[in-house]
């Protein structure tokens, strides 16, 4: 049997995500104040990729999340990412005393540190997707993680990073077993996606209990016109 994993976008948001859901047919995707994501499902043919199209709009750039779906001829395809797939298999979560609940109150510090360490997508409303958690250091918002996409049993870990000035203690370390101590406490199996090329944040996670799934792609296409 496939594994809700094998599509995480398009089986989030059929699942426990459903509520953000844009739908054209059988495609679905986020908002994009929420996230970049498009779900195909896992045999998308011609008339699923008009539907794209048409809930892109012509020129839109969409982003197909670990899938093996690739556009047809015709379509731009601006960007192949390289990643890697990691799920539970021992982690030792545990609540972080230090963290704290963050709202929709803490989005612009959010925002502000996503634009200085890069740790992937993340938008205005992205933490409307589940539970995130950060460290205050004299005030400030110097690390954060929290949760992403959401297959039916599993929760995705993301947003993991730390200001430059703050790394080296572990605070990502903390927040990460914190969010995932909170994912099985709902009788969930956390996960994650990296880069491929992020070989020392992949090392790290795989000291902590998680173990490699898969090596799948994050493919960005352009919607043709």
């Amino acid at each position: 049997m496939a594994s809700p994993l094998d599509n995480p976008t398009w089986t989030s948001l059929n699942g426990p995500h459903a509520r953000f859901a844009e739908r054209r047919g059988r495609v679905l995707r986020y908002p994009e104040d929420v996230a970049p994501f498009l779900g195909l499902p896992d045999d998308p043919g011609e008339q699923d990729w008009r539907d794209v199209a048409a809930l892109g709009g012509p020129g839109a750039v969409v982003v197909l999340a670990a899938t093996a779906a690739r556009p047809p001829a015709g379509w731009e395809v601006l960007d192949e990412l390289p990643g890697v797939q990691l799920v539970d298999e021992g982690v030792a979560a545990a609540p972080e005393p230090e963290a704290v609940r963050l709202g929709l109150a803490d989005v612009p510090e959010m925002l502000d540190l996503v634009e200085r360490t890069k740790p992937g997508p993340f938008r205005k409303r992205t933490v409307e997707l589940g539970t995130y958690l950060g460290i205050r250091r004299g005030g400030a918002l110097v690390a954060m993680a929290g949760e992403r996409l959401h297959p039916p049993g599993y929760t995705e870990i993301s947003a993991v990073c730390t200001d430059p000035a703050h790394r080296g203690h572990g605070l990502a370390t903390r927040l990460v077993l914190a969010v995932a101590a909170g994912i099985r406490e709902r009788g969930e199996t956390p996960m994650m996606h990296a880069a491929a090329s992020n070989t020392s944040a992949i090392r790290l996670y795989l000291s902590l209990g998680f173990a490699l799934r898969r090596r799948p792609d994050f493919v960005a296409v352009r919607v043709p016109g």
